[in-house]
């Protein structure tokens, strides 16, 4: 696999570098060459040698003498018109260019992952044009991204932060350290640049619960807009449905490739009475052919969608590896106007004129929070934070948990996909020239399949099943378990045996957990990875819905549509089951214990609540209570778990937010 990635970084600069030269039509300079800023270079001054190692980024016209009216204005219009005069004086400045970003922004945007992505680049379409700042810890895609099969690559990398859970005993025990890994994509496009690219909105009773709540606005019908405006469906059979969008930027496709293996875990379901549907259909409930956010095989991050072909914005301006440390937060109007950050190991400061909106992500959105005063107060208190406002940050989280440990052998040959099948040139060729091959597979997930189990209570699934094209031994030990974080000794013990052998696999995803964790800040420094606190399977019921998943799950693979492959259970040795006896509830519940792992849609950190809930964070507006002018837009609001894929509802926030801010400032004089 390596020579493969190899391959992959010499073949795809070359074409990189053709499709700058086709695309680029001059030179594009940037604030300290960061690759996603637009160079903005005056007319007047084109041939100016000056200008060709300057980045000016300009939101109004040079020539506006237009003078906003000064009656019956609103204090935010008094304050844009002394704006502008501001701005002219500044531009009178500008004919000697700019090398740096502007003292002050309209919007200041903290994260550059799928939401943040929406939001600024939908900040930025409007006329009169508002500016933008998107901070960002991460950096660029690098090449090796594009490649659907190279996703748990990913996960070891600096494209990702490494989380890792506080020791809990009884979980995550075949993982390093017994610590559950869970890592949270730390790129120009967030998670969206390392996931494993599965489109699955959820169910509409997800929504209509949460606006049940009280969050007004939040039903399913209220959504449904925002994730269709997103989406560009080219589904072969559900590209025209009315739920699906067909003129956004987000693409939705089908997996171009597949094994045989994906028709018998359709057939299996459909005999056990799960039809196989389009699984983002809210009217039915079953299995259905993966769909990706990816575009003719190659991943399609929320960057490449909503930010790439607005780079030359003039008013939109992305600073990459730039760490925001805290809000700063007026203590006698509590209204937040500036946000601090360190870039190139220098403290910097940025003001605010309209609204700042953290969208750094369920984890790195509650600690700025804290960091910046808005918490539980006897928390910060401990660690000498004064107190801007007693909110309960990070007392809630949930998260996915999965269980890849129900493995079947096959007895036959080219059944599934192994990795030196996989990791051949001609393979590589072929993704790059049609986008389709061996390589175009999402880290071999085929197909997805909700069900309800016995124990669910209400009309939710409480199931997901992904069915793989192989299993997590197709490499043999390499990426997919590090990916995890799961030990060798675990790994080669249980699973050495399967090295070079066709497999299949389902993993069940726990949807709806009762299990809720939390986080809280390690200490005052913003470089400190929070404690994070999973409380995985603390309640009882968690560990039987998974129970029910595995026997499910073994009744699939010894059906009638898996027969032509003789697929036999696999029972691993695990080092930590030996006392119990193979394929009992007892040597399940050890293996669960043993390989449980996060799915990584961590939610509710930040939640959003009417006032009356004591827990809510921020309002159905995701305007954080107690502090003005500012907002979290990401999965942190979320106030349940979802049945569905954390990245698509992000998304839909980010265009539902979007719609909110221009509400609230549709009456300011720009």
């Amino acid at each position: 696999m390596r020579r493969l990635i190899y391959a992959t970084l010499f073949l795809n600069a070359i074409l990189y570098i053709r499709a700058i030269d086709i695309y680029d039509d001059e030179e594009l300079v940037t604030i300290e060459d960061e690759p996603y800023s637009a160079a903005n270079n005056f007319e007047n001054n084109a041939n100016n040698p000056s200008f060709r190692n300057v980045r000016i980024l300009w939101p109004y016209p040079f020539n506006n003498k237009s003078d906003p009216t000064k009656d019956n204005e609103t204090p935010e219009a008094a304050d844009m018109r002394l704006h502008l005069s501001k701005l002219k004086t500044q531009n009178r400045k500008a004919r000697f260019g700019l090398n740096q970003p502007f003292e002050e922004y309209d919007y200041i945007i903290v994260g550059a992952g799928s939401t943040g992505s929406v939001l600024a680049a939908r900040l930025t379409e409007d006329k009169p044009r508002a500016t933008v700042l998107l901070l960002e810890a991460g950096r660029p895609e690098m090449l090796l991204s594009d490649v659907p099969a190279l996703t748990q690559y990913l996960q070891q990398t600096d494209y990702v932060w490494p989380y890792t859970m506080e020791h809990q005993p009884g979980v995550c025990l075949g993982s390093e350290e017994q610590r559950c890994y869970m890592p949270r994509g730390k790129a120009v496009g967030g998670s969206s640049v390392t996931n494993s690219m599965v489109y699955a909105r959820g169910r509409p009773q997800d929504w209509d619960r949460i606006a049940a709540d009280g969050n007004y606005g939040w039903s399913y019908n209220d959504v449904l807009p925002f994730y269709i405006k997103s989406e560009r469906a080219e589904l072969r059979k559900y590209k025209n449905a009315p739920y699906h969008g067909r003129d956004g930027e987000l693409v939705v496709e089908n997996v171009p490739f597949k094994t045989g293996l994906v028709e018998a875990f359709l057939a299996a379901g459909r005999d056990f009475g799960h039809p196989t549907i389009d699984y983002n259909d809210p009217e039915q409930l079953g299995f259905g052919y993966v769909q990706t956010v990816s575009y003719k095989g190659h991943r399609l991050s929320a960057a490449k969608a909503f930010l790439h072909q607005h780079k030359r914005r003039k008013n939109l301006h992305i600073l990459t590896e730039a760490r925001a440390t805290r809000v700063l937060i007026d203590n006698q109007s509590k209204k937040a106007y500036a946000v601090e950050y360190i870039k190139n190991n220098i403290k910097r400061t940025v003001r605010c004129r309209r609204e700042i909106v953290l969208s750094a992500g369920p984890i790195g959105s509650p600690q700025l929070l804290m960091l910046s005063g808005i918490g539980p107060q006897e928390h910060l208190q401990t660690l000498g934070i004064p107190v801007v406002a007693d909110k309960k940050v990070g007392r809630s989280m949930y998260d996915h948990v999965s269980f890849p440990g129900i493995v079947f052998k096959l007895n036959s040959s080219n059944a599934s996909l192994l990795e030196p099948k996989v990791a051949t040139l001609p393979n590589l060729m072929q993704w790059l020239q049609f986008g389709d091959g061996l390589l175009a597979t999402p880290g071999g997930v085929e197909a997805i399949g909700y069900l309800k189990s016995p124990l669910s209570e209400d009309s939710l699934p409480d199931i997901e099943l992904a069915s793989i094209g192989g299993s997590l031994t197709l490499d043999a030990g390499g990426a997919i378990r590090k990916s995890w974080k799961i030990t060798d000794k675990t790994y080669f013990k249980s699973f050495g045996a399967l090295s070079g052998t066709d497999t299949w696999q389902a993993i069940p995803t726990l949807l709806q957990p009762k299990s809720k964790g939390f986080l809280e800040l390690r200490d005052t420094s913003p470089f400190s990875h929070p404690k994070l606190f999973g409380n995985y399977l603390s309640d009882p019921k968690d560990m039987a819905t998974l129970i029910e998943a595995v026997k499910y799950i073994t009744r699939l693979g010894e059906s009638q549509s898996f027969r032509k492959y003789d697929a036999s259970l696999y029972l691993p040795p695990y080092p930590t089951c030996s006392s119990y006896g193979l394929g009992s509830d007892q040597y399940w519940e050890c293996a669960i214990r043993t390989m449980i792992v996060s799915a990584r849609d961590p939610t509710s950190t930040c939640k959003m609540g009417p006032q009356s809930d004591p827990d809510a964070v921020v309002d159905p507006e995701l305007r954080v209570y107690g502090v003005e002018r500012l907002r979290v837009a990401d999965a942190s609001v979320i106030p349940r778990p979802l049945t569905g894929r954390t990245n698509a509802a992000e998304i839909m926030i980010g265009e539902k937010l979007a719609n909110l801010i221009r509400n609230t400032w549709s009456n300011v004089v720009a």
